[in-house]
């Protein structure tokens, strides 16, 4: 599968290469014959990038700005879980730390990705990928539980939505959107079955760029499935 809509030599960047997500984005597009470049950041790399400090995630853009400009960013990185907690299934559960946790590497990380790096994207054709959850659709919320994951997510999705309105207005060629993965067998979904029910990561990174292959600038600011469906927020 190639990406088509993209320049020959395009310039792509994954955050959370570390993750089972993330990784297999990046082996993807290394894969790609008109990527001519394919960088990955996580708390190890170098530059370092950490969700929960701000100043790593300046300086990362600043060392990458060199790199650029990108036409693809995609954030992979985020937490459902941890060795010290698992979701909440009732009020009763919930746990200050944990929300704090939660929202930093799902909400606050991510809202500093964007004001830090959508201005090293690529002004001719460029793609920004927030991974989000479907759990965090407020309309398609039918279960409940789970609260600090649906609400981070939830507040995710606005933030994306917010920034693709003042993108269109200086940045008309970028697409900036939230983007559901499904399932995928990875350590974040392993305890909820990820094994048995989820995708490879190898597959959901395809399918997921076949989805941003396709997206034209009209579409930004919204929030689809791994397979192009529109969610609702």
């Amino acid at each position: 599968m190639k990406l088509g809509s993209f320049p020959h030599g395009f310039k792509a960047l994954v955050i959370g290469a570390s993750g089972g997500i993330g990784a297999a984005f990046v082996d993807a597009l290394q894969a790609q014959e008109n990527c001519a470049v394919v960088d990955g950041l996580h708390r190890n790399s170098s530059p370092s990038l950490d969700l929960s400090d701000e100043t790593s995630i300046a300086n990362a853009a600043q060392c990458m700005a060199s790199r650029g400009p990108f036409h693809l960013i995609i954030n992979a990185a985020g937490i459902l879980h941890t060795a010290d907690f698992m979701p909440e299934k009732k009020l009763g559960d919930l746990y200050f730390p944990q929300m704090q946790a939660t929202f930093q590497a799902n909400t606050f990380g991510p809202a500093m990705l964007l004001r830090y790096f959508t201005p090293l994207l690529a002004k001719d054709r460029a793609v920004m990928a927030m991974l989000s959850a479907k759990v965090g659709s407020i309309e398609d919320n039918r279960l409940g539980g789970w609260y600090s994951y649906r609400a981070s997510k939830a507040a995710l999705n606005m933030l994306v939505k917010t920034a693709a309105i003042e993108l269109k207005r200086t940045q008309v060629n970028t697409v900036l959107f939230a983007l559901h993965p499904g399932t995928v067998d990875t350590r974040l979904s392993a305890p909820f079955r990820g094994a048995s029910i989820g995708r490879p990561p190898a597959l959901a990174a395809s399918e997921m760029l076949a989805v941003i292959d396709k997206l034209r600038p009209e579409q930004s600011g919204n929030f689809y499935t791994y397979d192009g469906k529109q969610l609702p927020w």
